[in-house]
């Protein structure tokens, strides 16, 4: 499995993103679907991963979206139906992870369904140390959403494109890997 930056509006992912999105309003009201679709995956504050089988079979996406120089928030997370059950929702994580602890982020953050289609996603951040919170951003209490964050080891500098430290920021040693567990069947995050 190759995990490596993408675009959101090649062919093959915009259809996986619709597939989310008609999944989410289908699953959620409308009001409580928080989802961007391709064009909004484009916003500079976004980086967006897909993960790709050897012959470029796509098998699932994410994003990371900066809230402020602090902190992130985990966007679009999918894994496409034949592919559930083989990591690619970890793998896809322990990316996501890696580059905001890159960035010296305190924490990562996301929101996801309260309905039992979306139990495995909330398994699958709990199992990577997310614990529930309240609403981040400019989200409100909604009784169709849970809130998760993760609170990223203190003390790493933001790391420039030369993978130096920052300007004013101490080095440390290189981030932790995170051990990955099974992919979750159901989409992460919207």
């Amino acid at each position: 499995m190759q995990i490596s930056p993408d675009s959101p509006a090649a062919d093959d992912v915009r259809r996986l993103l619709d597939e989310h999105l008609t999944d989410m309003f289908a699953t959620s009201p409308a009001e409580s679907v928080h989802a961007l679709d391709h064009t909004a995956l484009l916003a500079p504050s976004v980086t967006f991963w897909t993960a790709r089988d050897d012959d470029g079979t796509l098998l699932g996406c994410g994003a990371l979206k900066e809230l402020d120089g602090t902190s992130g928030e985990i966007k679009s997370m999918r894994t496409a139906g034949p592919a559930r059950g083989r990591g690619v929702a970890s793998a896809l994580l322990d990316v996501v992870l890696a580059e905001a602890e890159r960035r010296g982020y305190a924490r990562v953050s996301l929101e996801t369904g309260t309905q039992d289609y979306f139990a495995p996603a909330r398994r699958l951040y709990t199992r990577h140390g997310f614990a529930e919170c309240g609403p981040f951003g400019s989200y409100v209490l909604d009784p169709n959403s849970v809130f998760m964050t993760l609170e990223l080891p203190a003390g790493r500098p933001a790391l420039g494109s030369t993978g130096r430290p920052t300007e004013g920021s101490a080095p440390t040693s290189a981030p932790e890997s995170r051990e990955g567990a099974a992919a979750a069947g159901a989409p992460a995050a919207s």
